[in-house]
């Protein structure tokens, strides 16, 4: 477990990029720079735009996102940094996995998949933790499961 003033540094960043301003400030500065906006390749990852369908609204939203490349793959972190309800982007992607990733100016299709097996979860676990340790607090704060999707590239262009 992280020191005291590690933990409290981790909530506070954490509290910084789950705040409801950050999101639209982000994207928009994302897109201007070319992925070299605020927070682009931060904290140990990589920052993504992911974009996918609204499970209610049915309408296209782009959420950026910290991610842990994995090869052609990227792990991404339910984790809310630590609060009790899932960020909406969790319950977009279990309603519909296609998603398209924008990583710097590249912007590709992906299919997102829940991971669910027990021993590949430990192991996506210890890679996102390696990553960035602040996720080790937020798991820790929270009495809820943080789920991990891994977004794996689409065939041809199109999502699996």
């Amino acid at each position: 477990m992280p020191a005291a003033s590690s933990r409290r540094t981790y909530l506070a960043i954490g509290e910084v990029l789950t705040h409801p301003w950050f999101h639209p400030i982000h994207r928009r500065l994302y897109r201007l720079t070319g992925g070299w906006g605020v927070m682009s390749r931060a904290l140990g990852m990589d920052m993504i735009l992911v974009t996918g369908v609204g499970r209610r609204t049915g309408t296209s939203r782009t959420v950026p996102l910290a991610a842990v490349r994995d090869g052609a793959s990227w792990i991404l972190v339910g984790s809310n940094a630590g609060k009790s309800h899932m960020p909406a982007w969790v319950h977009n992607l279990r309603s519909d996995s296609a998603v398209s990733v924008e990583h710097g100016r590249s912007v590709a299709a992906f299919t997102a998949r829940e991971v669910v097996d027990a021993d590949e979860l430990e192991r996506r676990w210890r890679q996102v933790i390696d990553g960035y340790p602040g996720y080790a607090v937020y798991r820790d704060r929270t009495d809820r499961t943080i789920p991990l999707f891994v977004l794996e590239p689409a065939v041809d262009g199109e999502p699996a």
